[in-house]
């Protein structure tokens, strides 16, 4: 009973979260008017890692509380990568990115080898986007407008689903996703507050 409760309590957490996880980073960047240390390879990655997954999940009739999350996602990235080309001045790339992902989307369900070679390949999708974060952050040092607050949210989710992909699908593959993507978004996170308050020390001597 404990654990019904507690799988509840994941999974609407979960759903929760993710219907607001970017909108600290949509509110930073409209703010700003700026992209600097955000990553456009990073979004690319994980949109494409999110419609794997999310996709894989349908297609083997996954209950739906257990990825209900990734539509909601990848909604609020879509906003993201338009805003992101917005302020590079590269909105008209927006049609080749959607022209690339639909008809992505619709190859992988050709065929069940295609989903789930897609599947095996989405934690290295999944955790080069992460890298390719992290790269622009040490590159630019700075984190100006990287929202912490999304990335901490981004780990409690995964954190949340360790447990429920645990006690419901067993599925080690995307076990394995949720443990590796843990810690790869606990990294960028300490990675982010370490460049922010670096800069606030900085503002501080000046």
């Amino acid at each position: 009973m404990q654990s019904d409760t507690l799988l509840h309590i994941c999974n609407f957490s979960t759903l929760f979260v993710c219907m607001v996880l970017k909108f600290p980073q949509i509110f930073v960047l409209i703010r700003a008017k700026s992209t600097t240390g955000v990553s456009l390879n990073s979004l690319l990655l994980e949109l494409l890692g999110f419609i794997v997954f999310v996709t894989y999940q349908m297609y083997y009739d996954y209950p739906p509380p257990t990825y209900l999350e990734y539509p909601i996602l990848i909604a609020q990235d879509v906003i993201l990568l338009l805003l992101i080309l917005h302020y590079n001045g590269s909105l008209r790339q927006s049609l080749i990115y959607t022209l690339v992902f639909v008809g992505g989307w619709r190859l992988l369900t050709v065929d069940k080898w295609i989903i789930d070679l897609a599947m095996s390949l989405c934690t290295f999708i999944s955790a080069a986007s992460k890298f390719a974060q992290l790269q622009c952050l040490w590159r630019s040092k700075d984190a100006g407008q990287v929202s912490a607050l999304s990335w901490g949210l981004a780990t409690y989710t995964c954190m949340a689903r360790i447990y429920t992909t645990t006690v419901t699908t067993g599925d080690m593959q995307v076990l394995v996703r949720f443990i590796a993507m843990t810690l790869l978004n606990l990294w960028v996170l300490l990675t982010v507050l370490h460049y922010q308050r670096h800069s606030s020390s900085s503002k501080k001597e000046d």
